[in-house]
């Protein structure tokens, strides 16, 4: 299997990883929406928590492994509609280039093009979501650990997270016991959902080292191609 693992440098040039289908045409509400991915309006979310301030701070979104970032566009758009666009701070990051145009302000809606698994943000933010981007990522669990510490107290982090598309070096699945360690570092994951979350920030530090990916594992639970991570536990 080693022979097959690839890092996160030679992973960004991988075909599967700069799919084109998955994510590319997502909008914020509707059927083929971020609403219908997480269960939940994520500008709505945030206006709610914005309501539960007592100043003036602005409430902050960011959308790892954006694609296109057309569902943060279409909030801009909203929010500058209803007058709320200096309440509200936005960001996107995607590994592709390859963003729909952005007619709003960087305060307001910033889209940059890098690698989730190195890049850092400035800022906390006060809801982190993560649309399918985990199945193209190198080191998955390090993306979570940092996510996790980039959140503002009572902040939320959700990602999808195919269990199965984790694997140890015996080439198995981490399985139980990586729902065991993350449930230990305060995530909640739902299997059958294939989902992963967390309310709040934190330290983290999982008991698991990243080997490198396969970027030739075939199609995942979405149907598209994915990229499955190897870890040694302990």
């Amino acid at each position: 299997m080693a022979d097959r693992l690839l890092s996160d440098e030679q992973l960004e040039s991988s075909s599967v990883v700069a799919n084109c289908a998955m994510n590319r045409e997502r909008q914020l509400d509707g059927v083929n929406s971020y609403e219908r991915e997480l269960g939940f309006q994520p500008l709505q979310w945030l206006l709610a928590r914005l309501g539960e301030r007592d100043d003036d701070r602005p409430v902050a979104w960011l959308d790892l492994c954006c694609g296109t970032g057309r569902p943060l566009v279409q909030a801009a758009d909203q929010l500058v509609g209803a007058g709320l666009a200096h309440r509200v701070r936005m960001v996107g990051v995607d590994l592709v280039d390859f963003f729909d145009p952005n007619p709003h302000p960087a305060d307001l809606l910033s889209l940059s093009c890098a690698s989730a698994t190195a890049w850092s943000p400035s800022r906390r933010f006060d809801l982190i979501t993560c649309v399918h981007g985990l199945h193209y990522v190198g080191d998955k669990l390090g993306v979570l650990a940092r996510a996790a510490g980039w959140l503002t107290q009572g902040g939320l982090f959700v990602a999808d997270l195919d269990l199965d598309s984790v694997g140890l070096a015996s080439g198995r699945p981490a399985g139980r016991s990586l729902v065991t360690a993350l449930h230990a570092a305060g995530f909640t994951v739902d299997p059958r959902e294939r989902k992963v979350s967390r309310t709040g920030p934190g330290q983290v530090s999982l008991p698991y080292t990243y080997l490198g990916a396969d970027d030739r594992t075939g199609p995942n639970y979405t149907g598209q191609p994915a990229v499955t991570s190897y870890y040694t536990a302990g």
